[in-house]
């Protein structure tokens, strides 16, 4: 009966540790209660591909370990859970609950991954000087609201990216992240003008999931579809990266980012803008401290290693085996 027991805890904690297929993406659950919600991920693989010279920047769309992608953009309601739960003080539009969270700066969709961070027990991906509950915090606004540059003797420290500490499991994408999600075909190893799998400008949509869709170029719309409801897919399978909002990267203008104060690179359009604005080869750029109804963004994860958690319950497993065994 103890065998049994012991068995079952140690088999568990082995195999509960994530309920995401890493291979395949799936949904990670954060929050609780009546603030719980759900981001769906799609694996982006193929690691080490090219990087595409045609585009902006170039070379663009590289990437040397496999990720998972948000599928969607960052909704309204996750927003509000995540600001409830987390005391964030984040802004956004209150155009419904399955909009995408906009009028958001680059500092608070910074602050949001964090959360998302500290919530399920990983390290922040970015570092303030003020946080959650300090005296003097806002969500943004504020030049000391910034990030700061994690330093050499920090935990997690990278020295080929300064802004995200390398521990935490969920990011903003950087520009090569969200360009290769949005603009690289895996089963053909090459790069489209558009984030539909085409050379050819997607059909102009209000809203829905046609593939070879998107929601831009629609003067007579007020605002954005909903997260799930806003156009064809990438051949990667996120919706959204043409149109809807214009989505906020974790990159500035330079590699290894530099100063925290430096603009970031915003990329896809929103429902307004014309087809050239969607192209690979348009690139926008703000200050971390500017939002606007026409901006919001996605998030990222990565494909774990094996963890503390499981090699710790393989190695009592082992332990217990030999044990019971004698």
């Amino acid at each position: 009966m103890k065998t049994t027991v012991w068995l079952n805890l140690i088999l568990a904690a082995i195999f509960c540790i994530s309920s995401v297929d890493y291979a395949v993406g799936g949904t990670v659950t954060f929050g609780s209660g009546a603030n719980t919600f759900n981001i769906d991920f799609v694996p982006i693989g193929n690691p080490g591909n090219p990087a595409d010279t045609t585009g902006n920047p170039n070379p663009a769309g590289s990437v040397a370990k496999a990720f998972l992608m948000g599928q969607n953009e960052i909704s309204e309601d996750m927003n509000n859970k995540a600001n409830t739960l987390g005391g964030l003080f984040l802004t956004k539009d209150s155009r419904g609950a399955n909009k995408p969270a906009s009028n958001i700066t680059w500092n608070e969709a910074a602050r949001f991954v964090n959360f998302l961070n500290t919530s399920s027990g990983f390290p922040k991906a970015y570092k303030f000087a003020l946080n959650p509950g300090d005296a003097g915090y806002t969500a943004n606004a504020q030049a000391n609201q910034n990030i700061v540059e994690w330093a050499v003797s920090d935990p997690g420290f990278d020295a080929n990216n300064h802004y995200r500490n390398s521990l935490a499991a969920f990011w903003l994408p950087s520009a090569d992240e969200w360009y290769k999600a949005a603009y690289y075909d895996p089963t053909t190893g090459t790069y489209f003008d558009y984030a539909t799998g085409s050379n050819t400008a997607p059909a102009n949509v209000d809203n829905g999931t046609a593939a070879g869709t998107a929601v831009y170029e629609r003067p007579s719309q007020q605002g954005p579809a909903d997260i799930t409801d806003a156009g064809g897919l990438s051949p990667y399978g996120t919706m959204a990266q043409d149109g809807n909002v214009f989505e906020w990267t974790e990159s500035d203008l330079t590699q290894p980012n530099g100063p925290v104060t430096d603009n970031r690179i915003l990329r896809g359009g929103y429902w307004g803008s014309i087809a050239g604005h969607l192209n690979s080869s348009t690139l926008f750029n703000n200050a971390p401290t500017v939002g606007d109804s026409i901006r919001g963004f996605r998030v990222a994860t990565n494909v774990p290693e094996p963890s503390a958690a499981m090699l710790i319950a393989m190695s009592t497993l082992g332990l217990f085996w030999r044990r019971t065994t004698r």
